[in-house]
């Protein structure tokens, strides 16, 4: 019977460790956004409560690119559907 290797038992921890750290950037990625969608489209879109919920997303994604979490392409891409909404919904007003 072969013995376990330590380097592979610490390997497959520090994976764990990282993927639920990656996990709960994602998951605050999608809250930021969920937010700021549903602010956008509430009566008031033009207010400030809704700009800080936007830099607040750019922010969260911004970070979670950086940290490698999501691709920047798909980092700007997000950043700019929302941006592109915030701009409609404030012309509309």
């Amino acid at each position: 019977m072969a013995k376990k290797q330590s380097s592979a038992e610490k390997r497959h921890r520090r994976s764990e460790e990282l993927r639920l750290r990656n996990k709960s950037v994602k998951s605050s990625v999608r809250t930021s956004t969920k937010k700021f969608v549903v602010l956008a489209q509430k009566s008031e879109p033009g207010s400030a409560e809704t700009e800080i919920a936007l830099k607040d997303m750019i922010k969260k994604i911004d970070t979670a690119a950086q940290k490698g979490i999501i691709k920047k392409n798909t980092a700007a891409r997000k950043k700019s559907r929302m941006q592109k909404l915030f701009n409609t919904v404030k012309a509309a007003q």
